[in-house]
């Protein structure tokens, strides 16, 4: 199997081949393929210009923004000033009004010094520095063939780089880890330094070359990087480390950030001193010949490299790594690990690195150690993380407006700013926003206008009649204006006057009275004198739920947005239907106090408005933390699982909102015993989550529940978040058998 042709946007040019130093560990010299010793110490003009061609070439092929070019040897300094100028000129031009360059070098720094700095500075040449830790650690592998060392040359490198004028060129310390070095002197030598990033790196292996492991643990490099780990996390973390970054990420549902971890394809092609253009350096640990592609700059594109069936087998994904891997649950952290680390002469590469063990050690390790977001486990970090949102996309839509809204806009968000100021007022404009529908009417002006959707602003201008609604609350005794529409003033949370006929648009001033407020029609032809939550000619209120000791819920069949569930919203209950339900909430919520009272407290605690639902099928949209749409009310226990199930799926919706619990969905799929087909782990979650709750209520719900938990524990999609979530789940799953056990 290949994969798709995927174009390099890292170039890797060799520019000298040869070295300064001896390192015994260095993948070049010391491995298996010794090649370097038939091609040229230094880069030619014509190879170099080659090169440069075939840069511009692909770039403007594939219409790339951008292109890394990592001047490299052997030791690339040893070129001289003059050659690398040469090289950065070529570069430059033929790039030059197609894509951006971005030029690197790496070096062990014994040759840095002034000259070579203002060259870089000249080209913008950011420069990374192989320094493996303090002098004992160094001194380990990188030393001069004589035995000298060389960490006192190479730290004065990295103290010229530290000057002001040269500081911007950093790219940071490069780390060959050895397990024989003290892990915490190691890091506390580097981050002295107070480099930009730390880049740790496995030293190169194979399953025909292992790696060494003086103790014969089989996580020896996890236990030394996870010392490193924990004494990073105790400084704070005062330096980038690009490993652990990375793991991180992907435990958060992100990406790899470092080609030695994670599924991304590669992008990368290695130009030889010799025109020669090859895959990934590190794959000369494997054997001789096994970075080899028969292609050079003189008479292949880097398109002719690209579809090589060496480079294209790294472009798989998951498809791309072994049976064992795609098995395993820390996939999309490690990815298999290094491709050359899979190596094994009886098979090629189809293994999994020959760090498997340490990779996922550390990957479980840091994942141990990992932050999650306080939503997971708190619903009142939910509730928090849910307006934040809720005033992130507010202040979205101004942005995209960006003056669009007209006078109308400015005088309504000037109103809110007033309202904000006040404890008062901040607290009747939170109260409008965590309102459910609030979510989805942001989310539909946001979309209408960033789809240039026609009434995309007028919708947007609906922003003055919350405002009002917030100025209500606050009793503030502040005057403010609302729009009505079709002859309707809505006021969310509030509820709904009519105010003129059908078609009739206009605005109206409004302002406190008493427990109520007075609305005024702009022309002074029309006023009402509204008394908070009663029934009046013309004004209808959002209802209160709550006899019998259920909470008291917004019964909200009035606001436009509320039509966003999976069966059509009903229209305004009259005031019997009105009354049978709540009678049926308080019969159903009994039921749930006394069956799932832990439900109960989590839903009183978090739900606010619950809308009535006709029969039917309906596409759902968005809404915020808070409300449930129910459709029955004359059967209490089905009321019951009904408020439970859509308790849950809002929950679920509004952490996900706010946090990756997975990543990869659709990757693979699994097949629930309630479920005919398989199903992708985003459904299994939801699924199993809400089944959870409805077992208190009814054991049924228990069948394939322990199956559903096995499966998510041990799969690849969840996020740290994600697998706190999944142990709440089995928590929750023990007391629930534990009951009916009784």
């Amino acid at each position: 199997m290949t994969g798709p042709l995927v174009p390099f946007r890292e170039i890797v040019l060799k520019v000298h081949s040869r070295c300064d130093l001896a390192c015994d560990h260095c993948y070049i010299y010391e491995h298996a393929d010794q090649s370097w010793r038939t091609r040229p110490k230094t880069i030619s003009d014509e190879a170099v210009s080659w090169a440069a061609r075939r840069l511009a070439e692909h770039a403007s092929a594939h219409a790339l923004d951008s292109m890394s070019v990592i001047l490299h040897g052997g030791e690339p300094l040893l070129a001289g000033p003059a050659r690398l100028r040469r090289v950065c000129e070529e570069l430059s031009a033929a790039l030059n009004g197609i894509a951006e360059l971005d030029l690197r070098i790496h070096t062990n720094g014994v040759q840095l010094s002034p000259r070579y700095l203002d060259l870089f500075d000249e080209f913008d040449v950011k420069v990374g520095i192989s320094l493996d830790g303090d002098r004992t650690a160094n001194d380990r592998h990188r030393r001069f063939a004589n035995g000298r060392t060389s960490h006192p040359l190479v730290l004065g490198a990295v103290e010229l780089l530290r000057q002001e004028r040269y500081r911007h060129l950093d790219l940071g310390l490069l780390c060959t880890i050895d397990i024989e070095n003290d892990p915490h002197a190691v890091l506390d030598a580097l981050v002295e330094l107070e480099p930009p990033l730390i880049d740790f790196l496995l030293p190169h292996a194979t399953w025909d070359d292992p790696p060494p492991r003086p103790d014969g643990s089989e996580t020896a490099y996890a236990d030394w990087l996870l010392k490193v780990y924990d004494r990073w996390q105790e400084l704070g973390g005062p330096v980038p480390v690009r490993l652990f970054s990375s793991v991180l990420s992907t435990l958060s549902g992100g990406p790899s950030l470092t080609e030695s971890l994670g599924l991304a394809p590669t992008d990368l092609v290695v130009v030889e001193t010799d025109g020669q253009l090859e895959q990934v350096d590190s794959l000369k640990s494997a054997y001789d010949g096994a970075a080899a592609t028969g292609f050079n700059v003189f008479s292949h594109s880097f398109d002719d490299v690209a579809a090589h069936p060496g480079v294209r087998a790294r472009q798989l994904g998951l498809a791309g790594v072994s049976e064992t891997c795609r098995r395993c649950p820390v996939v999309r952290s490690c990815g298999g690990g290094l491709y050359t680390h899979r190596y094994r002469s009886a098979n090629d590469f189809d293994n999994p690195s020959v760090y498997c063990r340490d990779l996922e050690a550390l990957v479980r390790g840091i994942e141990t150690r990992a932050p999650v977001h306080p939503a997971v486990a708190d619903r009142a970090e939910l509730v928090d993380a849910q307006q934040d949102l809720t005033r992130t996309l507010l202040a979205g839509l101004h942005a995209d407006l960006d003056g669009r809204g007209g006078a109308r806009w400015d005088e309504a968000w000037d109103l809110a700013g007033v309202l904000e100021a006040s404890e008062e007022g901040a607290a009747g404009l939170d109260h409008v926003l965590a309102h459910p529908y609030t979510r989805t009417w942001l989310l539909e002006a946001l979309g209408g206008l960033r789809a240039d959707r026609p009434g995309a602003v007028e919708e947007a201008l609906r922003l003055p009649d919350y405002l009002a609604a917030a100025a209500v609350r606050s009793g503030l005794g502040l005057t403010v204006r609302a729009d009505y529409r079709d002859g309707r003033l809505h006021l969310p949370t509030l509820g709904e006057l009519r105010v003129g006929r059908e078609g009739e648009h206009g605005t109206v001033a409004l302002r406190p009275a008493g427990d109520g407020f007075v609305v005024r029609r702009d022309g002074g032809d029309g006023e009402w004198r509204v008394l908070d939550g009663v029934d009046s000619p013309g004004w209808s209120p959002v209802r209160r739920l709550g006899r019998d000791g259920a909470p008291r819920f917004a019964l909200d069949d009035l606001d436009p947005y509320r039509d966003c569930f999976g069966a059509p919203a009903l229209p305004r209950l009259g005031k019997a239907a009105a009354e049978e339900w709540e009678a049926g909430l308080a019969e159903a919520w009994e039921l749930l106090v006394r069956e799932a009272p832990e439900h109960a407290a989590a839903a009183a605690g978090s739900l606010t408005t619950l809308t009535p639902l006709t029969a039917g099928q309906h596409a759902e949209r968005p809404h915020g933390y808070g409300t449930v749409g129910l459709t029955s009310t004359d059967d209490a226990k089905q009321l019951a699982l009904e408020l439970l199930g859509g308790f849950r799926r809002t929950t679920l919706r509004a952490l996900l909102d706010v946090t990756d619990l997975y990543a990869s969905d659709g990757t693979w799929t699994y097949r629930p015993r309630w479920q005919e087909e398989a199903v992708p782990f985003s459904r299994l979650l939801a699924e199993t989550h809400e089944r959870v709750a409805l077992s208190a209520l009814d054991p049924c719900f228990m069948d394939g529940i322990d199956e559903a938990l096995g499966m998510m524990g041990s799969a690849a999609e969840p996020t740290v978040g994600g697998r706190q979530f999944i142990a709440a789940l089995k928590a929750e799953v023990k007391e629930t058998q534990d009951k009916w056990a009784e």
